[in-house]
């Protein structure tokens, strides 16, 4: 989907999503120091704000300009502690070694020969930081050609933990049941996960 298709999608709804954070997000950051953080494909925002509500500095960064606005009209209560940002970072990557935290919570990341934009985010991650990557599990999903969806073309959590540097520690890479009710008319019933944390020091 393109910018115009994520638009007319946010359009055509009042809410696309709860507006609940993501419950991989919440299990694996609470208790974690907050800094800097990256929420990839942030939506309409509730990851966002639920980690500057936290205390974090969030730049949360979507293609959909309509997703984003209604995200900022519902960070009243932390105003200057997120920057809504349009912009696709498969094509154009975040700033190096900048984010205390890279979250992408079911972000659709293409594959691609070299890896590009999944490098790009993983370059993000400061020393010392986090990425989380949590999407559905892959028996829960169907294929749907005539939709041009094939869930074996996009990055799994292995396919990540497997890019990774060998400095690179592990933390969690599993698949795990669903700790808040999958979204309406899916059979979500399993998330993947992946948590890393990159050296302090290269």
């Amino acid at each position: 989907m393109d910018t115009e298709s994520w638009d007319k999608m946010y359009r055509g709804r009042d809410r696309v999503f709860s507006g609940a954070p993501n419950g991989v997000l919440v299990a694996e950051v609470t208790g974690m120091p907050p800094g800097q953080a990256l929420d990839v494909g942030c939506g309409e925002g509730a990851d966002a704000l639920w980690l500057a509500r936290q205390g974090w500095q969030v730049t949360a960064v979507d293609l959909s300009r309509t997703a984003l606005e209604r995200a900022a009209a519902e960070a009243t209560d932390v105003v200057g502690r997120v920057a809504w940002a349009r912009a696709d970072l498969t094509a154009t990557p975040p700033p190096a070694d900048a984010f205390d935290l890279v979250s992408a919570q079911y972000f659709p990341l293409l594959r691609e020969p070299g890896h590009a934009a999944l490098r790009g985010l993983l370059d993000a991650v400061a020393p010392g930081g986090t990425l989380l990557f949590a999407t559905h599990d892959l028996a829960d999903l169907s294929p749907h050609p005539d939709q041009g969806f094939d869930p074996g073309a996009y990055y799994r959590p292995d396919d990540i933990a497997g890019l990774l540097g060998h400095d690179w520690t592990v933390l969690i890479n599993e698949s795990r049941p669903r700790t808040t009710p999958a979204p309406k008319g899916t059979g979500h019933r399993r998330d993947t996960v992946l948590r890393a944390q990159r050296p302090r020091s290269r």
